[in-house]
């Protein structure tokens, strides 16, 4: 199914949906991002605190959050302990973001349109901000504030812990910087971007089987899907820096090109590119096909992640 225009409505109502979701995350990270120490910590820095509001609390589409919630939901699965699943991840994703920004790595000014961390602090808080939301995280979905049972839990500790390491997020950004100075191939590209991008987009997906109980082959499905919108939002973004301005993507674009660092879409172009997000945006309905009418808004998603403008 060709992507087009005609889709403008459905993801106009979708962007509504998605803003309210954010918002139940905002409220909720509000909450556990304050200075109160919990049972077990001595103290929480003021300083190092608003260091970690402010690189985590800035705004965002919130997307790795609804995508847990909204898997979930195929299960009928708690919502309020889906959202703390997706605070959590979103705490992950927030840390990636600041470390990201680092002038030891992708060396960002802006992140959303305001200040990256260690623009409006410093390096050092930015390193320790990161740090801090990375632990925290499975903070969160150790508590049993988390209502689930200790095996579920255990197995999300155990499923974001491989999304975002050594063989999932950080492994990729690793390759990504290696990618600076080498020529990868199409593999290699599909390879990184699985790993940088891809592997919490799939741990999203997959983490609301898991709270739902699915059982082995649902929770695969899901986790396909989510590598399947992964790369759609990879492709989508490599997109938006060839063809977007800075003052509408809120950070800095044309990086790649700068860098000289290969993209799909520098390899191939931008029709085929577009071609590309068509495709996964069909293999990821087909994906949904045996959950019928309650996975209708993740099949939404799938279409706002590929023609997202921002």
């Amino acid at each position: 199914m060709p992507l087009s225009m005609k889709n403008d409505h459905d993801i106009s109502g979708f962007g509504q949906r998605l803003a309210l979701h954010a918002a139940s995350v905002e409220q909720l990270m509000v909450s556990l991002l304050d200075e109160r120490p919990r049972l077990g910590e001595v103290i929480r820095p003021p300083r190092l605190m608003a260091a970690i509001r402010h690189g985590a609390l800035n705004g965002g589409k919130r997307l790795r959050p609804f995508l847990v919630t909204e898997t979930a939901r195929l299960y009928d699965a708690d919502p309020q302990a889906a959202l703390r699943i997706a605070a959590a991840l979103e705490c992950i994703h927030c840390y990636s973001l600041v470390h990201d920004d680092l002038p030891a790595m992708d060396d960002d000014d802006m992140r959303r349109g305001q200040p990256t961390v260690h623009k409006a602090y410093d390096e050092a808080a930015a390193i320790l901000a990161g740090d801090g939301l990375l632990t925290y995280a499975f903070d969160i979905i150790a508590d049993d504030a988390t209502e689930l049972p200790v095996k579920t839990r255990l197995d999300l500790v155990l499923a974001l812990s491989r999304a975002s390491g050594v063989g999932g997020m950080v492994g990729g950004q690793a390759l990504d910087l290696m990618a600076e100075t080498a020529s990868p191939d199409e593999a290699d590209i599909i390879t990184l971007q699985a790993m940088k991008t891809g592997a919490l987009i799939r741990f999203a997906c997959e983490a609301g089987a898991i709270i739902g109980n699915a059982n082995t082959e649902e929770r695969e499905r899901l986790a396909e899907f989510g590598s399947a919108i992964g790369l759609a939002f990879q492709l989508a973004d490599d997109l938006l820096d060839v063809t977007a301005d800075a003052a509408t993507m809120g950070k800095a674009t044309g990086k790649d090109a700068a860098a000289g660092k290969a993209t799909l879409v520098s390899l191939h172009g931008i029709d085929w590119t577009k071609k590309q997000l068509a495709g996964l945006v069909a293999q990821a309905e087909d994906l949904l096909t045996p959950f019928g009418e309650k996975a209708q808004v993740l099949k939404e998603a799938a279409h706002f992640i590929a023609l997202r403008q921002n």
